[in-house]
């Protein structure tokens, strides 16, 4: 274990170094991937969220593609076609920019809920289907998304089934004065990204993969866990509670958090660390507005339910 978190310190600490500032969300980011989930980040153009994936690619070592998302891509952009080769009288199967490890969905809700939809399979089961026949994804495989706040003009909102596919949403938000001013200072973010050097191997990262299935949780951690998901199904202040798989991807969560603290169990800390992450996007307040479970309403299930 204390190997396993020298390793990650310095992982945390790589990435950091240029996404300035946003230490907890690469802490929360990071630990999306070792749960093996998939990262939706939302938040204004120009806050780092481009740069989020292309740094966790580098430093772990992962194969890496972006698709740009716009109103006239097409699921085959996504997954592949198969075209006609004269030479040898047969359809030849072209990959598309799915097949890789680490896939950053730029401004997914800038396309159609069609062309969207051609990520539930891959996102879901690590594999794509075309013509009728099933291909296997890389592995491990990780989807970031990115999106643009829903109000913005030319966007579809994501439906709540590919919504779910997601573990973690994240905003990453402004930066503080200090952070900000080094990004001033510093220099041009994008020649500190590509002296990022990869610090894991495949095998190293499924090995930590591993490590999080075999954390363990106490029952009273989770009964903790589900008198906040019982609190969500009984509340006026959500349209519907969290489901069972909600309950899983939590816990899930708070494991890799639990293996990035170095320890080998969870605490009710790393629950509440991971709550708001994997809730805000499953949870519908009742009153007026489009977000999904704001924060205020998220922070109060926290504040109300007792740890013990």
């Amino acid at each position: 274990m204390s190997l396993s978190k020298e390793k990650l310190d310095a992982i945390i600490v790589s990435i950091s170094s240029v996404l300035i500032g946003k230490e907890i969300e690469v802490r929360i980011a990071l630990a999306c991937l070792l749960a093996r989930g998939h990262l939706l980040i939302e938040d204004l153009p120009g806050m780092g969220k481009t740069t989020v994936a292309n740094a966790m690619a580098r430093v772990l070592g992962l194969e890496f593609n972006r698709i740009q998302f716009t109103s006239d891509l097409l699921p085959a952009d996504i997954v592949g076609v198969s075209v006609y080769d004269k030479t040898e009288a047969a359809f030849r199967f072209l990959p598309g920019p799915v097949f890789c490890q680490l896939l950053l969905a730029d401004e997914i809700n800038r396309t159609t809920p069609k062309t969207q939809s051609a990520l539930l399979e891959a996102m879901a089961e690590g594999r794509v289907t075309v013509d009728g026949q099933t291909r296997d994804l890389p592995q491990p495989f990780f989807v970031i998304a990115t999106q643009n706040p829903v109000q913005h003009s030319g966007t579809f909102p994501l439906p709540e089934s590919q919504l779910d596919r997601f573990l973690i949403r994240l905003s990453l938000g402004y930066p503080d004065l200090a952070s900000e001013k080094s990004i001033l200072t510093g220099g041009d973010p994008r020649a500190r990204l590509r002296e990022l050097q990869p610090l894991l191997t495949i095998a190293e990262l499924e090995a930590l993969q591993e490590e999080v299935d075999n954390i363990s949780a106490a029952e009273p951690v989770v009964d903790y866990l589900l008198r906040l998901i019982q609190f969500t199904r009984s509340s006026e202040d959500f349209e519907f509670g969290l489901s069972p798989r909600a309950a899983l991807a939590i816990l899930q969560a708070a494991k890799a958090i639990a293996l990035l603290d170095g320890r080998s169990f969870v605490i009710p800390e790393d629950i509440q660390a991971v709550f708001p992450a994997v809730a805000n996007h499953r949870l519908q307040g009742t009153g007026r507005g489009h977000d999904s479970g704001s924060r205020v309403l998220i922070q109060k299930v926290l504040d109300t339910v007792d740890v013990i």
